[in-house]
């Protein structure tokens, strides 16, 4: 696959399809982003976009028990972090009387103070920038592989829930009269928000991760007129976005993850000030 894709890419006549590291970003991209932009979809309608932010920060802590365990990849360190971050946030949401914004709040600080402190006790604030600021370039043929592998059956997931989690959110008790369990799909798409986030940390960055998750699903909403419309236009706004970013940074010399985000913070803006003129005829 990877040889096929590199081969179509590499012939065409643009100079940074001529290097690989652009081709293999693309390629990213590509897996990405559809299952970022279905995500952000059903975070922006369930109000959870809070939760996906913190699930960012959260994994500070997972990065500092991966290096002060000496492993050389702390990926799976930050990801079983997060999941049990996510656990631990409907967990308090259910059995808990504090709201649950207060619930993420309060994870959201104790997990990113875990986080420093660890960091700062193993000295290892240096080995963590690229994780603030995140390096799409960097990403490796094996890591795409590995992303592959692993956002297929969340993509599955995601859209095996999609008509629940959709119903769950408008009227929770007409969910369940239809034989929804909603608290469980809730927990399952936290617990996806937070395998799919935490996954793409090394190369967004802990910093404007969220951004690049929700304003697709935000811009989407400004215009569509259904929700067949509001899924199409978020994915195809996501992927877009990914892609002009991607050239636009490569053009500019500047950061890929924060120059997809400030295009579509430049979308979002423009889908806002569309429907303020269609609202006012």
């Amino acid at each position: 696959m990877m040889d096929w894709w590199h081969a179509v890419v590499g012939g065409l006549p643009f100079e940074w399809a001529r290097y690989a590291f652009m081709r293999n970003a693309l390629l990213a991209i590509a897996i990405v982003s559809p299952l970022f932009s279905l995500m952000g979809a059903l975070v922006v309608s369930q109000r959870l976009a809070f939760y996906s932010d913190a699930v960012g920060h959260s994994a500070l802590s997972g990065l500092a028990i991966g290096l002060l365990l000496g492993l050389a990849d702390p990926f799976w360190a930050m990801i079983g972090f997060s999941l049990l971050f996510g656990l631990a946030v409907f967990g308090l949401k259910r059995w808990s009387a504090v709201p649950v914004d207060t619930v993420i709040g309060l994870l959201m600080s104790f997990a990113v103070a875990l986080g420093v402190v660890l960091l700062s006790r193993g000295g290892n604030f240096m080995k963590v920038g690229h994780f603030l600021v995140g390096d799409l370039l960097s990403i490796t043929p094996e890591q795409i592989v590995r992303l592959l592998v692993l956002m297929l059956p969340a993509t599955f997931l995601v859209l095996r829930a999609f008509n629940a989690l959709t119903l769950a959110s408008l009227n929770p008790s007409l969910a369940s009269s239809r034989g929804v369990r909603v608290g469980r799909e809730e927990v399952v798409f936290g617990l996806l928000v937070a395998l799919a986030v935490t996954m793409n940390l090394q190369w967004v960055g802990i910093l404007i991760i969220n951004s690049l998750l929700i304003l697709p699903a935000a811009a989407a909403r400004n215009i569509a007129r259904n929700l067949r419309e509001y899924v199409g236009l978020a994915m195809g706004i996501g992927l877009g976005c990914s892609v002009g970013g991607l050239l636009l940074a490569y053009y500019l010399g500047t950061s890929a993850g924060a120059t997809i985000v400030l295009v579509a913070m430049g979308v979002f803006a423009a889908t806002a000030i569309a429907r303020a003129i269609l609202f006012r005829r």
